[in-house]
């Protein structure tokens, strides 16, 4: 069967067309996952959050006593989930930390 040049023509357009909406999905999901805090603010409200934006921490005490904050929970000891601010401690662009 022989397909016209014409057809031929719209199945590589076609093709073209896939390709790019998918390369285009699958860089706005890498946005999305690497660098949520860079999205704009309406698509920040009506997406869900990324796993990476905020994860949780836990924060335990080993047998001296000492404090460890780490990001996978002690299987051995009792832990607290802690949950942190991301914009917390964040000076705008342009202002020095005071001394």
């Amino acid at each position: 069967m022989r397909i016209s040049r014409c057809t031929a023509n719209s199945l590589a357009r076609g093709r073209a067309l896939l390709a790019f909406v998918v390369l285009l999905a699958l860089a706005a999901a890498a946005w999305w996952y690497f660098a949520p805090h860079t999205l704009p603010g309406f698509v920040q409200r009506n997406l869900p959050q990324s796993p990476t934006s905020n994860p949780p921490l836990y924060e335990w005490r080993d047998a001296q006593g000492h404090l460890h904050v780490t990001d996978v929970p002690p299987t051995d000891r009792p832990y607290k989930t802690v949950h942190f601010d991301p914009n917390a401690n964040v000076l705008p662009k342009g202002v020095a930390p005071s001394k």
